[in-house]
């Protein structure tokens, strides 16, 4: 019977989630509108995305600790690289103190309102297409050029089998860094997969973290040392993990 009293509750915390989330959604929108329309208020994204991601997850009952490991530069522009284990770490990363626009899975157009926000605020990629990841690198590097920061999860998806193992990441994250030499920022993100697992819709109330660490220069690098940055990456978000979960 107790079992059955848990499950109900779990599932009566995922609808209120839901209903949180569309909710902040229709009062956010209008203000998001904004930086849609005109094209020099975009630096706006970052900052509505933040107070959006902390009304969130305040409601939500969700405890957040943000631990940044370096003190961004005021008008610097970084490429952050969070591992990815949960849809959640998507707001997550709105957490980012640094303003940021995302580059992401074209799934996101799907989503009614929130996929024609998405698709204007931020950079979209159909992964399937060679054609769609080229203009993808040629929008990024554009971006970069206009001055802002990127979010690019370098796992390309939720992909990994083997929880709280990453899947190997993709080039282009640290092709783009290496061609605008600029540094990249790696992210773990250690508990999400434990608050919303990609194989459920039913979250659950635990602590969340995202753990900022120290930017890597990518000063004076070659195409040709793609695959070092790639790994030294991927070696700090592992590390942080291993520690978390020994």
């Amino acid at each position: 019977m107790l079992k059955y009293i848990k499950k109900g509750i779990h599932i009566i915390y995922a609808f209120y989630a839901f209903l949180i989330f569309c909710v902040l959604f229709i009062v956010f929108l209008p203000v998001f509108l904004v930086p849609i329309y005109f094209s020099s208020k975009h630096h706006w994204t970052g900052t509505i995305n933040r107070i959006w991601a902390y009304c969130f997850f305040t409601l939500i009952f969700i405890p957040i600790t943000v631990e940044m490991n370096f003190q961004p530069e005021k008008g610097k522009t970084y490429i952050f690289c969070p591992n990815h284990f949960s849809y959640l770490d998507i707001p997550a990363m709105g957490l980012n103190p640094v303003n940021a626009i995302f580059v992401g899975k074209n799934d996101m157009e799907k989503i009614p309102l929130f996929g024609f926000m998405y698709k204007k605020l931020h950079i979209t990629v159909n992964r399937e297409s060679v054609k769609s990841r080229y203009e993808t690198m040629i929008k990024a590097g554009k971006a970069i050029d206009e001055g802002k920061s990127l979010t690019i999860f370098p796992e390309g998806g939720i992909l990994t089998k083997n929880l709280p193992v990453m899947a190997r990441f993709k080039d282009g994250a640290f092709r783009t860094a290496i061609e605008k030499q600029i540094e990249i920022v790696p992210v773990t993100i250690p508990y999400n997969w434990i608050i919303l697992p990609d194989s459920t819709f039913l979250p659950k109330i635990h602590r969340m973290k995202v753990i900022f660490h120290e930017p890597i220069s990518t000063a004076g690098m070659t195409l040709g040392e793609t695959g070092t940055l790639r790994e030294k990456t991927y070696r700090i978000i592992d590390e942080e993990l291993k520690k978390t979960f020994s």
